[in-house]
Order: structure tokens, then C-alpha cells, then sequence
């Protein structure tokens, strides 16, 4: 028996401790569930009002990017249809200039003064093209290479030294800046 009451002095013991325990707090067990509640409830509200407000900043940012976007494809789109105007109005004295070489050549009988003026438009257009970054590629004596060149024909060399060699330049070629814009056509030895 002894073990009976043992077992039902324990129980009346966790039973004072909740008593104790409820009017410590002031609270009983269901007013204790219901706080709790409530603070889950408004923490899950402040969680959807911080999602709400990150969804409509994303949306915004989305919407600000696709306008980013839209607007710089259309700068580009504008910037690559002018791009070239300064070059063009480089070209335009240059047309001046053939134009008064054409009458001249009309209207002239020294030859000498005709030679010279072609030599002068064709000194400054070069001048104007190096100023641009277009550079004649040099071929001529140099080993082919056919990533600079563009081989039309070989010939049999005269020369030991010529062979794979450009002994030959059928048409100039040109870089721009580092890029070739135009393969020059060779003739290597061989």
C-alpha cells in the first residue's frame, strides 16, 4: 500500500504545481493557447505583408529592367543607324574634290597640274582613311598567311627565297583598327 500512496502523493503534487503554475501566470490553459495563436496570426500577417511588398518591389523592378531594356535597344538601333554619319561627312569634300578633278579634266590641257590634283584627293583620302583606323595590310614579300591573305594563284617562284612567299598583289587589302575588313588577293610562290 505503501506504493499506492506514493503514486497518489505524486499525482496530487503535479496537480498543485499546475495550480501553482496557472495562477502564477494569471492565465489558464485555454487563455495561454489563444495568445499563442494570436502571435502565430500576427506574425503570419507581417510575413505576408513583407512578401506583398518584396512581390510588388520585384514587379516594379521587373517592369523598370524591361523598360531599361527596351530603351537601350533603341539608343543602340539609333546609334548604329547614325554611327557612320561622320565618316559619310568626311567622304563629302572628297566627292567636291572628284567633281572639280572630272571638270577639269573637261576643260584642261596641262596634264601635269591634272596628275598633281588626282595625287593630292588621293593623298588626302588616304590620310582621312588612316585617321579612321583603316590601314593597308603589307603583302607584298611577306609569307603567306591565310589569315591575312587571300591566295588567287601560286606560280613557280624565281627565286628560292620567294617561295610561300606573296610575290604578287592583285587587290589591296585593309585592316580597321586590328580586324581585316578586306582579304588582300595574292599570288604566292612556290
Amino acid at each position: 500500500m505503501a506504493g499506492t500512496e506514493k503514486k497518489e502523493e505524486m499525482k496530487q503534487d503535479a496537480a498543485g504545481k499546475k495550480k501553482h503554475t496557472a495562477k502564477h501566470t494569471g492565465k489558464s490553459k485555454p487563455e495561454t493557447d489563444h495568445h499563442e495563436k494570436q502571435k502565430v496570426l500576427a506574425a503570419f500577417k507581417a510575413s505576408e505583408e513583407k512578401f506583398k511588398e518584396l512581390q510588388d518591389k520585384y514587379l516594379r523592378l521587373s517592369a523598370e529592367f524591361d523598360n531599361y531594356r527596351k530603351r537601350t535597344f533603341k539608343e543602340k538601333a539609333e546609334m548604329v543607324k547614325t554611327a557612320s554619319e561622320e565618316v559619310i561627312k568626311g567622304f563629302i569634300p572628297f566627292v567636291d574634290d572628284i567633281e572639280r578633278g572630272l571638270n577639269a579634266v573637261n576643260t584642261t590641257q596641262d596634264l601635269d597640274a591634272l596628275k598633281q590634283g588626282m595625287n593630292l584627293i588621293y593623298g588626302r583620302f588616304k590620310d582621312f582613311l588612316q585617321l579612321n583606323g583603316v590601314k593597308e595590310i603589307d603583302a607584298l614579300n611577306q609569307e603567306f598567311n591565310t589569315d591575312v591573305h587571300e591566295a588567287v594563284t601560286k606560280i613557280s617562284a624565281s627565286e628560292e627565297g620567294l617561295k610561300g612567299k606573296v610575290v604578287e598583289v592583285i587587290e589591296k587589302g585593309y585592316y580597321l583598327h586590328d580586324k581585316v575588313i578586306r582579304y588582300p588577293k595574292v599570288v604566292v610562290g612556290e
